[in-house]
């Protein structure tokens, strides 16, 4: 039996917000809400819908009526097409707006809170190629345009070197020039595609797992050190080394020329052998006279200048005098832990990846940081009554939890070991609001600190400090 087709059109619909995910919202004339992925609040669209829900429709636009102030020309040609950068349609005063308006409402309705006045977000000087990290895919049958599908000329080219398509794994779309990340990284793409293509040097197909070339990683950093990653799929030694020795010949700039051999289904490096081809297998991040030393699979913030202005912030919310005891909850690579040790009298960082922490470890021992312990396991496990006994009942806490935000029983130890100052930075201010609804009846909020790293998109960072009632 067929499916009834549901999908239903409107005409003249208002856009009237920014909601979850990059989406805009827009009324049915039944006052239903209409998720949209195509306009900009201000246009007036027809829209047909894609979904329907009980209580809200998923749609794209198919006509403009009026075509809202608030846009602006895309600076990319793939724009619409890529899965990044869906706001670049948007002027960036009014991302910011937005993105400043999520927050408050999540914080508001999600966790019922009483707010101070908020700080105005803090947006980045870059709006582009502010990213120290991109990862591209490699495929043998390229994501093909409306236009070439109901052409009649015969296809050739079907490598691709870019991204994944929205909601596609096997669709990679061929990137000409990215807007995320500086040069050299534009040109080392284009040259491994040429070079690649000119060699015959197979692309991957993921559908069928077989190709010579897998996944192209580049890292900057704002030191100027440079690291290049490919991941091949088949173990070629001859094929890896004119490849490889290309690019070191011809980008001598790098810093680190890395490969790695995946056989696996997917693409995840972190359970694999990284092999240094040439230079050194890191490279150094600084920051305010410190030294990061970052390797293939270490997590460092994707926006240096961001991130540091993020630090600055929690430095200042945690307001530290040097006699306090620190805990650093998921601390990753001990970054944030790093940055206010000079201000504290001893920083504690708690991380679940070991890697992460034996690179927080070194990374304090090179900069000379003797006032900072990390400590690697399940923070729920490893963030007990017993570990509290050992290092001390801190002073401030500070927690920058992953988008799901904290499990319900850190929460609880915070609560029972009660500090005197919370500073919560989360990547994800729905998952914050409900945390900081399990503590309202302890503390109050005192500063709220939105930090856009990432224009462009619709992802926030947010800062909150939290007193002791």
């Amino acid at each position: 039996m067929r499916k009834k087709n549901t999908r239903q059109i409107f005409e003249n619909v208002e856009v009237v917000d920014a909601g979850a995910k990059g989406k805009t919202i827009g009324k049915a004339p039944d006052g239903r809400v209409i998720f949209l992925t195509n306009t900009v609040p201000g246009d007036v669209v027809d829209v047909q819908t894609t979904k329907k829900r009980k209580s809200y429709f998923e749609g794209v636009a198919t006509n403009f009526h009026k075509r809202s102030e608030k846009r602006v020309e895309p600076e990319c040609q793939h724009f619409g097409v890529c899965g990044g950068c869906k706001w670049q349609d948007m002027g960036y005063e009014h991302q910011l707006f937005y993105k400043q308006k999520e927050v408050e409402n999540n914080l508001r309705r999600i966790g019922h809170l009483e707010l101070p006045e908020f700080s105005p977000i803090l947006g980045s000087k870059k709006q582009y190629f502010y990213r120290n990290k991109m990862e591209f895919s490699f495929s043998d049958s390229r994501w093909l345009t409306l236009d070439e599908i109901r052409s009649d000329i015969e296809i050739e080219d079907k490598n691709a070197l870019g991204f994944h398509i929205p909601g596609m794994w096997d669709k990679i779309l061929d990137i000409k020039k990215c807007h995320l990340q500086e040069d050299p990284s534009n040109f080392i793409r284009l040259e491994v595609k040429d070079f690649a293509i000119t060699n015959g040097l197979a692309f991957f197909n993921p559908r069928n797992q077989h190709g010579f070339l897998r996944t192209l990683m580049i890292r900057t950093a704002s030191t100027g050190e440079l690291m290049v990653l490919i991941q091949f799929f088949e173990d070629d030694l001859e094929k890896r080394n004119l490849l490889l020795d290309h690019l070191s010949v011809t980008f001598p700039e790098i810093t680190s020329l890395l490969y790695v051999i995946n056989q696996k289904q997917n693409d995840t490096i972190y359970d694999q052998e990284i092999i240094c081809h040439s230079g050194r297998d890191h490279i150094f991040e600084k920051m305010e006279g410190l030294q990061f030393k970052i390797n293939a699979k270490s997590f460092y913030q994707t926006n240096s200048e961001q991130a540091y202005e993020l630090y600055k912030v929690t430095r200042d919310f945690a307001g530290l005098t040097g006699n306090e005891l620190v805990y650093d909850l998921y601390t990753g690579t001990g970054t944030i832990a790093q940055f206010v040790a000079k201000n504290a009298k001893k920083v504690i960082g708690i991380e679940s990846v070991p890697d992460a922490i034996k690179a927080a470890q070194e990374n304090a021992k090179h900069n000379g940081l003797e006032n900072t312990e990390f400590f690697a396991g399940d923070m729920k496990t490893v963030f007990n009554t017993d570990f509290i006994n050992a290092h001390g009942i801190p002073d401030v806490i500070i927690t920058d939890p992953p988008r799901d935000g904290m499990h319900k029983d850190v929460v609880q130890q915070i609560l029972n070991i009660a500090p005197e100052r919370l500073v919560y930075v989360s990547c994800n201010s729905a998952t914050q609001a409900r945390d900081l609804e399990m503590m309202k009846e302890r503390y109050s909020i005192v500063k709220v600190q939105p930090v856009d790293m990432f224009p462009q998109t619709h992802h926030v960072e947010n800062v909150v400090l939290l007193e002791k009632l």
